[in-house]
Parts: C-alpha cells; structure tokens; sequence
C-alpha cells in the first residue's frame, strides 16, 4: 500500500517526446520516489541535447515557462549549433569540459578506446578543477534562479547526465533509479544513434560505427566511473558537492527544497 507522497506526481502532464530534442525530459521523470517516501517535483529542471527544435517542438518547449537555459558546451560546439532559445528564457553558456572533443572522439579505433575514453570523460567531471568550475556555476544558477529552467550539452548525456545525477542523488533517489533514468538516453536517441552510426558506418567500415555507438550511447559503466571517482576522492557525493564543486549549505538547501514535493 503506498501512500499519496509515494505515487508518482500527476498533477502535470508527461513531459512530451520531442523529435527534433531527442534527449528532453524532466530531473525528475515520472515523479521519482525518493528513499524517504518522497516524490522529485516535476516541471523544475529539464535536461536536453542541443537546442534545435523545430518550430512545432519549439513550441512546446515554449509553454513550459522555462526562465533559463544554460549551455554546457564547450565555445567551439557552441559556436558550431547555436541554440534557439526559447523565449522568454535566460540564456546562459557555462563551458563544461575544454577542447575539441569531437576531433579526439573521432581519433578513438577500438571499442576498448572508446570505453576508456567515455569512462575518463566521467571520471575528469571530478577530479578535474576547470571542470568542476562549471559544474558549481550550473549548481548556483540552478538554486538561485526561480522557475523552470533546463540544462544542456550536445548529445545530453555525460555533462547533462552526471548533472542529473547529481540532483537526483541530492533529492535521496536511489541509485537504481539513477542508473535507469542515465540510460534511458539509449531508448530516447536510439534514433539519432542508429542513423548517426549507420552513415559513419557507410563512410568509413562498420568497426569504426560500432566506435561511434559506443561513443554516442551511455552505458552502466560510465556513469560508475564517475561515482567511484566521486567515493575515492570525496567519499559521499554531498562532499564533493561542497568541497569538490564548494557549493555554499544555503545553496545545496535551496535546491533540495526545489528538487522534492
């Protein structure tokens, strides 16, 4: 028998699948329930690829109020895609990660590379200082901004990811849950990825489409590396949000009252 504070919040309708953002939904999914019994408050913070909607998925994205979008890429990818911002939403770019990504990605010939290298890219949200700079630029601006607001990179999944873990961890979602709601980017680009393999596949060899599959896709171990690194250096991920990404209490306060009904 669970009790209302355990039922998945309804009182909004389900974020909708857009086509031309194929990696948008809601923090907090359905209304995840929180090891206290407690459900994540939907409508909050989004997460999202890049931002190129086309005018009937714009606006969509434009009836949900949002007051912010903040930009994680780095200047080069976001210079290559400008966003179209929806209005009346801030925009605000905040550099996550340094370097031509793209360029070393594409240099990656084995699937054990490719592994390696999405597990250091994780791994370096940690222990790397410019790095965790922009992480706690994304946390401040997320606490201290009212109304909805969404957050991106380019395929939303490492940046945006581990930054959506993050404040589910911080709302007391279970691991589990975590880890589901990480790879459920594999079921909403499936589409992307597939096409995106297939023509890298035409115009090179197969083995070097099964690289970008395992580049463009998020898998289990990914996200783990992050957490491990996050264990070793820290010990909790409340640590490593106040002395890793020095994150003010008041600040970390703010968004649990944001992150749980």
């Amino acid at each position: 028998m669970f009790s209302d504070a355990t039922l998945p919040d309804t009182s909004l309708p389900d974020t909708p699948r857009l086509a031309s953002i194929h990696n948008f939904r809601d923090v907090a999914g359905p209304g995840y329930v929180t090891t206290s019994g407690q459900a994540m408050s939907r409508g909050v913070f989004y997460r999202a690829n890049v931002l190129t909607p086309s005018p009937d998925d714009l606006a969509i994205v434009e009836s949900l109020g949002l007051t912010a979008v903040y930009d994680v890429r780095s200047e080069t990818e976001a210079s290559e895609t400008p966003d179209i911002v929806p209005v009346p939403a801030m925009y605000a770019h905040i550099p996550i990660l340094s370097g031509n990504i793209h360029a070393e990605a594409m240099a990656i010939r084995t699937a054990d590379a490719a592994t390696t290298f999405m597990q250091n890219i994780n791994r370096s949200f940690v222990v790397d200082p410019v790095t965790r700079n922009g992480f706690s630029q994304l946390f401040a601006a997320l606490a201290t901004t009212a109304g909805p607001q969404l957050f991106h990179c380019t395929a939303g999944k490492d940046r945006t990811g581990w930054a959506a873990a993050l404040l589910q961890t911080l709302a007391g979602v279970p691991r589990e849950t975590i880890m589901a709601d990480y790879l459920l980017t594999n079921t909403y680009s499936a589409g992307y990825i597939d096409a995106t393999v297939a023509k890298i596949a035409d115009a090179t060899d197969t083995d070097k489409g099964e690289v970008i599959r395992l580049l463009l896709s998020v898998d289990a171990r990914y996200l783990d590396a992050a957490f491990e690194q996050v264990e070793h250096h820290y010990g909790t991920v409340e640590n490593y949000l106040t002395s890793g990404l020095e994150l003010a209490p008041e600040l970390i306060t703010t968004l649990e009252s944001k992150l749980v009904s």
